[in-house]
């Protein structure tokens, strides 16, 4: 205990058994020392008390002080305070804003996104105060946040005012990409990254970019921005100044901007333009990746410009000279040139014959021989080959050029080796529906046509004969060497039976036909066993009745006379109904005439009934008589020789009766009708004694010379 305080007044010493006004007893009476004892503690508790209350005074002091110094600071949190950088260890800077401790904020938040942190030692920054002291007794502060707070009251007044900000795109999200403005994040959707859509957006994140804010809620934290608007704006200024001054012809300079398969589009300063795959280059651009790249800078031309559409085409080889100019000189027709195969389609392959310069080898103009083949399997890609100029248009930049021109035409070897008239021998490699082709020498083929295959034989017939594979030997009947045609014959190997027989019957002949099918419409027939004829339905027969092709049965034998000899189609035309109006008209020449009044039958019945009577008196001369008619009569049926000499009786009694008296006349007409009648009972009788014209001719002559007599 030190000194007592001053003006602190000590307490009266009193008896020990005196009672004083602080309550003590009055000891007076008590010994000397327990009396001083006793005044040491009395003088020692007060000196204690009076301690405690002026240290009490200090301690309220001090606590007063305190307050006082940290009434400015109770508002702290959720505040935006300057502080001061007074360590950096390792990635923590230590920021000082003048409370009870420091902060300790990450490095991280002081860099703008993607770059290096810019702060030292002693530098003043703002940052936030997120709380005044957490469980470690230390002080939350966040740079980040403040930046976004400053952020955020910069944003809200550049919303109010339309104008544009800058932000960095430094993430992708689904639906498009988040953008840093100053440290507040924004979203920017993919729709309204660019004015066309944007494959691939790498070169535009890391990047500072002019963006407007589309949209924006400070209490949910959500911010929409749009580069597409600031590129629309802006294009329309650099767009409305361009066009202003754009013409044909126009040289620009330009940066691509986009790859396409079809072409690249350039940016001419606030619009852009087409350069078209087919305008790069005049030599062949398979892509136009293989000659341009984004970003890179070109001097086109502005071949057209429609200023309704604001469409730009531009063009590259404009800038160079044609090199088609004078191309009729420089490769004349029929000219042969060496070329680079520069592409291979289904119709044909493009050469090369100069940088700029291509000709087209149309499929029909690789092979003589390969016809129907992918060009493909003839030539490739880079290959050099051997090409004729077959035309030239300059008009259309076009030149047609021919392969196979500089090889040897396999028809013309075959011509001049075998003329036409050879012999040869040959596989079939194919067969068709209207020949077969077969392999000859110098790998091209031939064709046998149906009609060359057989004399005797239809066509179908003929060739179902054969087989792919088979070996037969044939003519060469004709060679074309601009058709690339040969024809070839196998019948024409042997002579034609139908020439040998035809020549021997003529139009008009008579002839003995068998029968060889009986169809609707006709008969079919042979003729000598080699030709073969027809015989249509209203031609055999004279009679309607008789015009039945059921008549005939397969092998029967009939006459008919021939009316038609077709060499083409190697048929005879016969009938039998022409054959018995031509008996018919020897007949009535040789025995009457239509002027006497007598009919042919009655004509041809007097002169059967005089035969039968005179064949009934001589018995020898009948057979004698029958010697000397020809083998036709032997193979008519004897059916038909009964009614014959039943014939001759009235045929003899008609004669004398026409020298009688009209008396005698008037008895022998009754004996004339019975005649007439049973003649005509049975017409197929007379008519297969008709067909044996030298046996009639003989019996009606003979009847005739008796009648006479």
């Amino acid at each position: 205990m030190g000194a007592a305080s001053p003006g602190v007044k000590l307490p009266i010493v009193l008896h020990p058994d005196t009672t004083t006004s602080y309550g003590v007893k009055d000891r007076r009476n008590q010994p000397a020392g327990r009396k001083i004892e006793i005044l040491k503690r009395k003088q020692t508790e007060d000196m204690a008390n009076t301690s405690t209350e002026t240290a009490g005074a200090v301690k309220e002091d001090f606590a007063a002080l305190l307050e006082e110094s940290l009434a400015a600071t109770e508002n702290f949190e959720g505040q935006v305070v300057k502080g001061k950088v007074i360590a950096i260890d390792n990635d923590i800077a230590l920021v000082d804003v003048g409370l009870k401790s420091e902060g300790r904020i990450p490095l991280k938040e002081f860099s703008v996104q993607g770059g290096e942190p810019d702060i030292g030692v002693g530098d003043e920054v703002e940052v936030f105060v997120e709380r005044m002291e957490n469980h470690h007794g230390e002080s939350v502060l966040s740079r980040e946040k403040a930046r976004r707070e400053e952020a955020w009251t910069q944003l809200e007044q550049a919303f109010k005012d339309a104008k544009r900000v800058t932000g960095v795109i430094f993430g992708r999200v689904k639906g498009g990409f988040t953008v840093d403005l100053s440290g507040a994040v924004a979203f920017l959707p993919g729709s309204q990254v660019d004015i066309r859509p944007v494959r691939d957006v790498s070169p535009l994140m890391g990047t500072p970019q002019p963006f407007q804010i589309l949209k924006m809620d400070r209490q949910r934290g959500n911010i929409v921005v749009s580069r597409r608007a600031v590129l629309e704006e802006t294009r329309a200024e650099a767009r409305t100044e361009l066009v202003a001054n754009l013409k044909e012809g126009q040289v620009l300079q330009g940066v691509v901007k986009n790859i396409t398969d079809y072409g690249a589009f350039v940016d001419l300063g606030g619009i852009d333009g087409l350069l078209h795959v087919t305008d790069i280059s005049w030599k062949r651009v398979n892509h136009p990746s293989d000659a341009l790249q984004i970003g890179q800078t070109v001097d086109v031309q502005v071949i057209r410009f429609n200023p309704e559409t604001q469409r730009i085409s531009l063009g590259m080889k404009q800038l160079e000279a044609d090199p088609w100019d004078g191309v009729v000189s420089k490769y004349p027709v029929r000219a042969k040139l060496k070329g680079r195969v520069t592409n291979i389609t289904d119709y044909g392959a493009f050469v090369e014959l100069e940088p700029g310069v291509e000709g087209l080898v149309h499929v029909s103009e690789m092979s003589w021989t390969k016809k129907n083949v992918h060009p493909g399997k003839i030539v490739s890609t880079s290959q050099e080959v051997e090409v004729m100029v077959l035309d030239v248009d300059p008009q259309r930049r076009r030149i047609s050029l021919g392969l196979k021109q500089c090889l040897d035409n396999p028809w013309e070897a075959f011509a001049a080796m075998y003329p036409s008239g050879s012999e040869m021998e040959g596989e079939v490699k194919n067969i068709t529906e209207f020949g077969l082709f077969v392999g000859l020498p110098g790998d091209i083929d031939g064709m046998v046509h149906m009609s060359d295959i057989a004399w005797g034989k239809p066509g179908e017939e003929a060739i179902a004969g054969f087989e792919k594979g088979n070996m037969v030997k044939f003519k060469v009947l004709d060679i074309d060497t601009e058709k690339e045609r040969i024809s070839l014959g196998i019948k024409q190997l042997t002579e034609d039976p139908f020439a040998g027989a035809a020549a021997e019957i003529k139009k008009g002949d008579t002839v003995t036909c068998t029968v060889k099918a009986v169809v609707d419409g006709g008969i079919e027939v042979t003729v000598n066993e080699s030709l073969d004829g027809f015989i249509r339905k209203a031609e055999l027969s004279r009679d309607r009745s008789e015009q039945r092709p059921d008549r005939f049965a397969v092998g029967e034998k009939v006459d008919a006379k021939v009316i038609a000899v077709d060499a083409k189609s190697r048929k005879l035309t016969l009938s039998i109904k022409a054959r018995e109006l031509d008996e018919d008209k020897r007949a009535m020449q040789q025995f009457g005439s239509s002027d006497s009044g007598a009919s042919l039958g009655d004509i041809l019945g007097a002169a059967f009934d005089k035969a039968k009577e005179k064949s009934g008196k001589d018995d020898e001369a009948a057979p004698a008589e029958a010697a000397e008619a020809p083998a036709e009569e032997d193979a008519a049926p004897a059916e038909a020789e009964a009614p014959a000499e039943e014939a001759e009786a009235p045929a003899e009694e008609a004669a004398p009766a026409e020298e009688a008296p009209a008396a005698e006349a008037e008895d022998a007409k009754p004996a004339k009708k019975p005649a007439a009648k049973k003649t005509a009972a049975k017409k197929p009788a007379a008519k297969k004694t008709a067909a044996k014209k030298p046996a009639a001719k003989k019996t009606t002559a003979k009847a005739k010379k008796d009648a006479d007599a």
